[in-house]
C-alpha cells in the first residue's frame, strides 16, 4: 500500500496552492500550516531547492473524533498535503492517506474515520 495520493498539475505553482487549497475547503479541511521548504532550506542551510509547500489540512469534525478515541493522535495530525515542483519542472500535489499513517496505531475505533478522512483527500487529489 501507498502511503499518499497525488497528481500533477497544468498551472503554475501559486496557483496549484490556491486550488488545493479551495478544494481542501471543500471537503471540510482548512490550513493550520503552510511551510515553505524552499526558504526554510535556503534560510537554514543556504541551498537551493525546488519549490516545495508542506499545507497542514484539518478537517476539525474528524480530528475531534480521532482525538476522542486516540489522545495521542495529535502526533499524526494534521494531515499533510505537499505541493512541489517535481524534477520534470512539473507541479505536483500529494496528499498522505490517513489508512497507511493510521496502520501503526492499535486501535480499531480509528478505521472508520481514517475511511472518512481518506475518501474526502482522495477526492481533493482527484477534483484538481
Amino acid at each position: 500500500m501507498g502511503y499518499y495520493f497525488n497528481t500533477v498539475l497544468d498551472c503554475s505553482f501559486d496557483e496549484a496552492i490556491a486550488r488545493v487549497t479551495a478544494a481542501l475547503k471543500k471537503e471540510g479541511f482548512g490550513i493550520l500550516s503552510e511551510i515553505d521548504v524552499q526558504a526554510a532550506l535556503k534560510k537554514k542551510l543556504n541551498v537551493d531547492f525546488k519549490k516545495y509547500k508542506i499545507l497542514g489540512a484539518c478537517n476539525p469534525h474528524f480530528a475531534y473524533q480521532a482525538l476522542q478515541v486516540e489522545e495521542k493522535i495529535g502526533t499524526m495530525l494534521p494531515c499533510n498535503v505537499i505541493v512541489l515542483e517535481n524534477d520534470n519542472n512539473e507541479v505536483e500535489v500529494a496528499a498522505i492517506d490517513p489508512i497507511a499513517s493510521m496502520q501503526s496505531i492499535a486501535n480499531p475505533q480509528l478505521q472508520g474515520i481514517a475511511d472518512q478522512v481518506q475518501a474526502k483527500l482522495q477526492k481533493v487529489i482527484e477534483n484538481l
